[in-house]
């Protein structure tokens, strides 16, 4: 259940009205994004102060917030929960929405307390989309998420938080150098575990590869493989082959790559506060795996980005949410924006 109050602007309402251009400073992105719009002239959804006052959560699985559309699909919605001017905004990984972590409860309470917004958001491939997309696709989303929050929400930085593949998402977010880009002042990744190296343990994997291989070289990347390359959704061979090949575009955070290899997908990070917050336990790395060594790699190519390792944890963090809290957060208070920061000065 999402709890919402809407409001709009106006001399009537109850609610703070929509400030106008000439009472208020112009966002630091004003001029950078063409077709920005007046602020007054938009729609504003606010919780009273009695709701405000009240937390970000209501009950288990029960957010107060706002729910807003950040682009022109019908998918691309987000969630904000605070009304705050600095975000974090989580990613989640393949079949991912909404409340896709048992850790986004404690997480939305704990950046509340300290005046951050938590924004979920949904993509074309949230949920069963993934496989009919990729993530130059999930980056151009994002982007536009991004912008919205500067544009509309007046934001003064964000940080990128992303779960499995959304850490994939936000390594390829970050290659494009895309103008809104510069608003991410740190990005951290929770289990960026290798999809490559999982689904080859799967007996289907090799002839799948194989196929999707094939119909990418007959120019049909584009059309869906059988169902058993992967019962959860409709797959493209491109997005298999991206997920499951040697080096596709998705194998980004393989043991068996070298550091040179490592260092050409992960390098650009090192311009980027970053943090690794790795599982110990995770189901989704195979056992021959030294997650030691792994995360340690990681870290080292991505220019010394802080390491957290989570001992037994799983996956999601499912078994160890209040460590992954308090992980997040205090990473977020050291390395996320101070205030008003222009990045572009």
């Amino acid at each position: 259940m999402i709890d919402m109050s809407f409001s709009t602007s106006s001399a009537s309402s109850s609610s703070t009205a929509v400030s106008s251009p000439s009472s208020t400073a112009t966002s630091w992105f004003s001029g950078i994004v063409r077709g920005r719009t007046n602020r007054s002239s938009s729609v504003k959804m606010t919780n009273n102060s009695s709701e405000h006052n009240a937390g970000p959560i209501k009950a288990k699985n029960q957010f107060r917030g706002v729910l807003f559309k950040y682009g022109p699909k019908p998918i691309q919605v987000a969630f904000k929960t605070g009304d705050y001017k600095q975000q974090v905004i989580f990613i989640g990984g393949l079949t991912d929405g909404f409340l896709a972590t048992e850790y986004l409860e404690p997480l939305a309470i704990a950046l509340d307390k300290e005046k951050w917004s938590l924004v979920q958001l949904l993509m074309s491939s949230s949920y069963t989309g993934y496989g009919t997309t990729s993530l130059k696709q999930d980056a151009s989303e994002l982007d536009q998420l991004v912008s919205y929050l500067i544009n509309k929400e007046d934001s003064e930085g964000v940080v990128l938080l992303g779960h499995s593949t959304g850490c994939q998402d936000i390594v390829h977010y970050m290659r494009t150098n895309a103008a809104c880009s510069r608003a991410v002042r740190a990005a951290i990744l929770q289990a960026p575990v290798s999809d490559r190296e999982y689904r080859a343990t799967l007996p289907e994997t090799a002839s799948m590869i194989d196929l999707a291989s094939t119909m990418i070289a007959e120019g049909r990347s584009s059309e869906l493989m059988p169902k058993e390359a992967d019962p959860s959704a409709p797959i493209t061979a491109y997005r298999y082959h991206s997920l499951c090949a040697y080096m596709g575009d998705d194998d980004l955070f393989s043991s068996d790559l070298s550091d040179d290899q490592l260092r050409m997908r992960l390098g650009h990070m090192s311009n980027t506060p970053c943090q690794v917050i790795f599982s110990m336990a995770d189901e989704y790395v195979p056992e021959y795996v030294d997650k030691k060594a792994l995360v340690e790699r990681l870290c080292r190519v991505m220019g010394g980005a802080e390491k957290v390792e989570i001992e037994h944890g799983n996956h999601s963090l499912s078994n160890r949410v209040q460590e992954a809290v308090q992980a997040i957060v205090d990473f977020v208070k050291r390395d996320g924006p101070k205030g008003w920061d222009d990045p572009w000065n």
